[in-house]
């Protein structure tokens, strides 16, 4: 079992993580719906979606300095609280505004998987780091397995049913992590924090003036982009072009996630010893770009999940060969300011994604949102030519 020789505190930890991630996971398939019932055009449920991010974005530096000075669990617990509000706001909505709310509350305070990956970091040696933030990777595919599921069958019935399941799962975290998860700041110095470092934007500088480590990062970029404006509208679009409801929808995601756990988790380590990165990067782009030239044309519900398949095939070998490169480029020392560069251009695209889905929705036909999530994975792939021709390195 994953979890057999761990810790409670990994498993309280994995918990956590399962459920901030569920907080997205799960309200995919039927929020649009939602939303659209209380009035939105899905311009609005783009901006819906954006502002999660947007305040998680402002708030998740901020959270993680006062975890760093007051201690990971009062944080932890504070932050899970307002996950478990947000909830209940969601659950309770009767109102375009108190959707708004919700996803706000939850990205401004909500901040539970930043506070929980420095809690994986306290707890483990150097040498087994990478193990336990494999727990993080777990939690998100096991996340985006049943969340989506869970939202999407549940939500047939009554909106506001996942979002209770939801909360209930959050309160649960809670009280385990009051009564059971310790504190590891041990020595915790009130101090003030400075604005500036809070948001240091020396590593986007720094990193982006090397022309190598650049062109990773927009590929990065690019990768993350289409992800995000294909998966943030992915209801939208299934509604209008598959006219599916929340149910199929949640099983389709549902599927995207199994297959990511599969294709990370048991295939990834034998294909790249293989096939090589490059053979594999290569593939990878290829896979996306033409399951989104599909997804244009493709009406029919079954014939659909080989848009899906190759999707997620793409996308599950993309993102960990990317950053995979984009970590080779740099020291030792800073390996936690790359990473934390490449969270911070994730966040980024996850403000921006959103909107541009909603509006090609709002504005266009539905494969207009997989035709631009393609066209920016072929300036993905083009970077990546470029960067093979750069580097003299047959593919």
């Amino acid at each position: 079992m994953f979890f057999k020789n761990s810790k409670k505190e990994y498993l309280i930890i994995f918990a956590i993580l399962v459920t901030e991630i569920m907080g997205f996971s799960l309200i995919l398939p039927f929020l649009p719906f939602y939303a659209t019932d209380l009035g939105a055009s899905p311009l609005q449920i783009g901006l819906i979606l954006a502002l999660f991010s947007l305040f998680q974005f402002i708030s998740a530096p901020i959270m993680g300095k006062l975890s760093d000075t007051y201690g990971r669990r009062p944080l932890l617990i504070f932050s899970q609280l307002s996950t478990f509000l947000s909830f209940i706001i969601l659950g309770f909505a009767d109102t375009l505004w108190m959707i708004y709310l919700s996803r706000i509350v939850d990205g401004l305070l909500g901040s539970n998987f930043t506070i929980a990956q420095a809690y994986l970091s306290d707890i483990s040696s150097k040498k087994d780091r990478s193990k336990a933030f494999g727990i993080s990777g777990a939690a998100f595919g096991f996340a985006f397995l049943i969340g989506p599921a869970i939202g999407g069958y549940l939500a047939q019935f009554n909106y506001s049913l996942p979002s209770f399941i939801a909360a209930a799962l959050s309160l649960i975290t809670i009280i385990t992590t009051f009564f059971f998860l310790p504190e590891t700041i041990k020595n915790k110095k009130t101090k003030k924090i400075k604005i500036t470092e809070l948001f240091d934007t020396k590593p986007f500088t720094k990193y982006f003036s090397q022309q190598k480590i650049s062109l990773k990062l927009w590929q990065f970029s690019s990768f993350f982009m289409s992800h995000v404006i294909w998966v943030s509208v992915f209801a939208l679009y299934a509604d209008r072009q598959l006219n599916i409801g929340t149910k199929e929808v949640g099983f389709i995601l549902a599927y995207a996630g199994l297959m990511s756990i599969i294709l990370r988790g048991v295939l990834l380590e034998k294909i790249i010893d293989f096939f090589g990165e490059k053979k594999l990067k290569f593939a990878g782009y290829l896979s996306v770009i033409i399951g989104l030239l599909l997804a244009v044309f493709i009406k029919n519900f079954w014939l659909f999940f080989i848009v899906m398949t190759l999707f997620s095939f793409g996308f599950g070998i993309l993102r960990p060969l990317l950053l995979g490169s984009i970590s080779r480029e740099v020291s030792e020392n800073e390996q936690g300011a790359i990473m934390g560069l490449t969270s911070s251009l994730g966040s980024l695209t996850q403000i921006f994604g959103p909107l541009i889905g909603g509006f090609l929705i709002n504005y266009f036909f539905p494969g207009s949102v997989a035709i631009a999530a393609g066209a920016v994975m072929i300036i993905g792939l083009i970077l990546f030519l470029i960067e093979i021709k750069s580097s003299r390195v047959k593919i």
